[in-house]
């Protein structure tokens, strides 16, 4: 298995610390507001590296946290008029709410920072009695990047190209513009826990170095997280990290790519933004799903509407392949299996272990015309590879048929009129059976013949 390492840039084969077992953390949300289509790039993307990596037969411990103490939920709890423990346990439940829709499986554990202030202190407590922290005159301690050897290793910067790091400002309580904060002193009336140093809350960078370390070691497997945390928070977090446990921290890095609508950065003041339940008003969450699989997870993906009208589209072609088959296990060419494993074990390429379950697809509809005998065990490996990437679970048929409570014609009209085609075939009056057809196709109505009859579906994209 090959994955591509941020850390080393360059694809490497994967081998876990301990065998069959594979420890992972993903940075998680930082939850003052609805997570957005970005957030949900993340969620997918580890969702299916996790399940392949089950799939498998590795033992995988996945952590994600939880970021519920942090500068703008105090901002965001005093605009709104509500406690801090009230808004975030609310983004949390609509954090899970949208997750279950989007069919991702929740971690093994959710580490919440409030939960590990003990932690935290311990290991701002080891940076400064190592020398890589200082504690400044106003109650804030921060950490000496320069004292830390391999700064800038993950994002191959130069020390003296760099700036200090998101969500900190300089100030002159730093010894260096480039130390970054461990402890923020609070603000009269701010949240606050007991310090050493002062009341206060730790900053955002060592929430993770905590968190990872206590719930998987010192050393772990996989760190992954969105491509914009690579610098400052990632490289930050090797430097605490490794610092305060004198021992590697992470083997292998990775990072999802970026979501962009109609090819411009997602942001509020463009007016682009989209939350996960916004976009889940609209679409079918397993369309959107297939959207965020459909190209390599560390690819870049444009979200628009047409984007997601051919993703629906594309996900029919599956669901019509899968119609009016009931999928039992039997033997079938085991070459299906080894190219959607071939192509998930080269860096989990879900864009090419897609087209060839597209083949699988193609070699179901043959069978379902010529060898239908054949078609129940081709249903059964598309739906068992499917599942790994947590695809094709809904019923084909109401799939389908999903939009047509909109047509101006019920179930029971269409019906009468496949009947009165069916007669009018029978009495060979062909032109009239043609007509019936085509009225229905104007209405977006797909009609579809078989041996066992006549079905419908909706015409897609």
């Amino acid at each position: 298995m090959q994955i591509y390492n941020t850390l080393t840039r360059r694809k490497e084969t994967f081998t876990p610390i301990e065998p069959g077992k594979i420890r992972m953390y993903v940075c998680g949300i930082t939850v003052y507001d609805y997570c957005h289509i970005g957030h949900a790039r993340v969620m997918v993307a580890f969702d299916v590296i996790t399940r392949y990596l089950r799939a498998r037969g590795f033992d995988v411990n996945y952590v994600r946290n939880i970021t519920d103490i942090d500068d703008k939920i105090l901002k965001r709890a005093d605009e709104n008029g509500e406690t801090i423990a009230s808004l975030t346990e609310r983004m949390i439940d609509a954090m899970h709410e949208d997750e279950d829709r989007l069919g991702v499986l929740r971690p093994d554990r959710e580490p919440r920072a409030t939960a590990h202030i003990d932690d935290i202190v311990a290991m701002i407590a080891t940076l400064i009695d190592k020398g890589f922290a200082y504690a400044a005159d106003n109650g804030d301690v921060y950490y000496r990047v320069r004292k830390f050897e391999g700064y800038g290793k993950l994002n191959n910067r130069d020390l003296d190209d760099m700036r200090a790091g998101a969500r900190v400002e300089i100030d002159e309580h730093k010894e260096d513009p480039l130390d970054f904060v461990l402890w923020k002193a609070a603000k009269p009336g701010e949240a606050s826990w007991s310090s050493p140093w002062s009341a206060g809350r730790p900053g955002w960078h060592i929430e993770c170095s905590a968190m990872s370390t206590c719930c998987l070691g010192d050393t772990f497997d996989i760190h992954g997280g969105g491509p914009d945390l690579t610098f400052p928070h990632h490289e930050n977090e090797i430097a605490q990290s490794e610092a305060a446990t004198g021992k590697p921290y992470v083997n292998t890095w990775m990072h999802a790519g970026a979501v962009r609508v109609d090819q411009q950065k997602m942001s509020k003041s463009l007016g682009n933004f989209f939350t996960i339940r916004d976009v889940l008003e609209v679409h079918d969450p397993e369309v959107v799903r297939y959207l965020l699989l459909a190209s390599h997870y560390r690819s870049p993906i444009n979200y628009a509407p047409d984007a997601l009208d051919e993703a629906r589209h594309t996900l029919s072609r599956f669901y019509n392949a899968l119609e009016g088959v009931d999928a039992a296990r039997g033997e079938i060419d085991a070459r299906f299996n080894e190219r959607f494993v071939a192509a998930m074990d080269d860096d989990f390429n879900t864009a090419e272990a897609l087209a060839g379950l597209f083949e699988l697809a193609r070699e179901l509809n043959r069978a379902k015309k010529e060898t239908p005998e054949l078609a129940p065990a081709l249903a059964f490996e598309l739906k068992r590879l499917g599942a790994i990437l947590g695809l094709f679970a809904q019923n084909p048929t109401a799939f389908l048929k999903a939009g047509a409570e909109a047509l101006p014609i019920s179930e029971d009209e269409i019906q009468a009129r496949i009947a009165a085609r069916a007669e009018a075939k029978k009495a060979r009056d062909f032109a009239e059976a043609d007509r019936i057809r085509d009225e229905l196709a104007a209405l977006g109505i797909v009609l579809k013949d078989s041996r066992e009859g006549t079905t419908w579906v909706l015409e897609q994209g």
